[in-house]
């Protein structure tokens, strides 16, 4: 089963979700959907991308999805987005050296994380890092090249995520 993913609406950084039958709105990055991503652009990247992992935060999502690989975030977990990082693209444990996100957030945006196979194999410095699927902010705000969607709507989306599943983002 595959996710089609659109803008929709006046901004460029508002989206249109498809599973199945159902449409989900989304947040999209603030540069709206782009077919050459770089590191720092704010796009969300045009293009198929396979759904790889699960990543959670486990005192806040008790319920982590059946049928993808999961890892727990813990306060130490970050993903380096620093083209010159020799981790440029990968999860890391901080503190950490060279510029990079942290998972562990105040805001409840990653509290729920799936990792998209963009720019993994193989790595290519300044092609865009930490390109995920997570949760939005309350008033769907843009991302920096991510799709978000709600907590309930996630909860809805995420038992029917398997390995295989493809994000096709449209440009």
């Amino acid at each position: 089963m595959d996710i089609t993913v659109k803008q929709h609406g006046p901004d460029i950084h508002n989206g249109q979700l498809g599973i199945e039958e159902k449409q989900f709105p989304c947040a999209l990055g603030r540069s709206g959907i782009l077919r050459d991503k770089k590191e720092g652009d704010g796009g969300t990247p045009s293009g198929v991308w396979k759904v790889q992992a699960c990543w959670f935060r486990s005192d806040k999502w008790l319920t982590p999805p059946q049928k993808l690989p999961t890892h727990k975030i813990k306060e130490a977990s970050g993903w380096s987005d620093d083209p010159d990082d020799p981790e440029y693209n990968r999860p890391v444990t901080l503190p950490h050296t060279f510029s990079h996100e942290k998972l562990w957030r105040k805001d409840d945006q990653y509290d729920v994380i799936i990792t998209l196979d963009h720019n993994v194999m193989p790595v290519v410095p300044g092609a865009g890092s930490a390109i995920f699927f997570h949760l939005a902010k309350p008033d769907y705000g843009p991302t920096e090249g991510c799709i978000a969607i709600s907590h309930d709507h996630m909860r809805e989306v995420l038992p029917l995520l398997t390995p295989g599943t493809k994000i096709i983002i449209q440009a």
